[in-house]
Parts: C-alpha cells; structure tokens; sequence
C-alpha cells in the first residue's frame, strides 16, 4: 500500500488554453477526460503510468478565488538552455513575475492566468528529475511541514535546514518536493497548483485517507460536490486531493 505524487493540478479559467500553453512549453502531448478538464502528459506515457508526472486543468467558475502556495519550477541543463527556455515560454505568452525575492537561482515567471513558475539555473541536483525539476510549497515551518509528507508519500529528505527541505522519491525519479520559508518581507506566491496523490492499489483510498488523518491532514470542501477524490488540507492549509478509481 503506498500514496504517490502522480500529479498537479491546475485550476483555470480557459482549460484547453492553458492546456496548450503548457504543452508547447513541456513538450508534451494533451488530451481531455472531459468537458473543462485537459490533461498533459510526456509523450509516450499515459496515466498513471509511474514512471512519469503529469499535469491536470480544470476550469473553475471564478479562477481568482483559488489561491495556493505551491508553483512548479522547471529544469535546465546548461546556461543557454536557461535563456532559450526563458525566451521560449516569453514568445509562448509567459510574463516575468515579480517574486520580489532578491538574488535567487531561478527566473520567475507568470503563465496566461498569471500563475507564478521558476525556470531554474542548471542545476546537478535536479539533473534526473526531467523537465519539471521540482514542486516546492511556501511554508511557515518548513521541518514540521516536511516531516508530514515524508510520512504521507515515503518520501526522505537529502537536505534539511530551517528555511528549506527537500524530498525525494526513494526511486530517485520524477520532481522534488520541497517546503520554502519564505524570506522576510517577501511577496507571497501564489498559484492555483495543487498536489494529487494516488493510491496504489485504487482500493486503498479510504485506508490512505485514513492514515493522512492521523498524521494531520483534516478534511476541506473546495465546492468539489460528489466526485471519486477526497479533499484534505495538510497542517498548514495546504489543500490536495487523494485520487480514487474514475
């Protein structure tokens, strides 16, 4: 029994559009399981296939109500890289962002619906992750908020201070998750990003909701109505859903 990171999902104001904005800027090949969803996977890969991570867009009534503190940072392999992608994603309708956080190794970026991204300095750590590097949370107590998830998806830190840890699937494949403290003054980042956790087997959803719970995950209602996935809050707020059989 084990709980997996398998996606992020995006909530939109034009699905299909931000589907393809992000499609051209990943590379990666798009479908729909329905009306006001699009989903984005690498190409040669379906869901939920384990080897890779994909992303999810559903359109929401009124996208600006919805307001996370996580954001996906994207890879690069060398110097050039970085200012090719950079300019890329500016032609694809990209935006700088104003993350008013100083010097920091990662060029802030807004998508279409001005959800705020990193395009990351080349970076060894991140070499093996693929083109999504990372998936890292705002945090007001990084450790404490770290320690929940390493226990709710198995995952260990490899690096651990007051300000930032970093998780990594023991399978050393697919994005980083890490918890950030923001710096002093600092302008909060905030997305419509949020984490979905898939439990292997389907079955073992109810078990795996369970178990969250006793870790410190409470219930929260995002208007989701009748749907196969359950809504949890982590113990900072943080909202994600436990997926269960379509």
């Amino acid at each position: 029994m084990s709980l997996r990171p398998v996606q992020v999902n995006v909530k939109a104001g034009d699905d299909s559009a931000l589907g393809r904005f992000w499609a051209e800027a990943l590379g990666w090949d798009v479908s729909s399981e329905a009306p006001g969803v699009t989903n984005l996977e690498p190409k040669g890969f379906s869901w939920p296939d384990p080897a890779a991570f994909y992303i999810d867009f559903v359109i929401v009534p009124d996208p600006e109500t919805v307001q996370y503190r996580v954001r996906v940072d994207l890879a690069t392999t060398s110097a050039a890289h970085h200012a090719e992608l950079v300019a890329r994603l500016t032609e694809l309708g990209a935006t700088p962002a104003d993350a008013g956080r100083g010097d920091v190794p990662w060029t802030p970026l807004a998508d279409p619906e001005g959800n705020v991204f990193g395009v990351l300095e080349p970076s060894e750590v991140y070499r093996d992750a693929g083109p999504i590097a990372r998936i890292v949370v705002e945090s007001e107590d990084p450790r404490a908020l770290a320690r929940f998830w390493g226990e709710a998806i198995g995952w260990a830190a490899y690096e651990e201070t007051d300000d930032r840890v970093a998780l990594r699937s023991p399978k050393g494949t697919g994005p980083h998750l890490e918890f950030h403290r923001p710096a002093p003054g600092a302008k909060p980042i905030r997305t419509r990003v949020h984490l979905d956790l898939l439990p292997e087997p389907f079955d073992e959803q109810a078990a795996q909701v369970a178990r969250l719970k006793t870790l410190g995950a409470t219930p929260a209602d995002v208007g989701q109505g009748d749907v196969p996935w359950i809504v949890l809050a982590d113990p900072e707020g943080n909202e994600f859903c436990v997926l269960g059989r379509h």
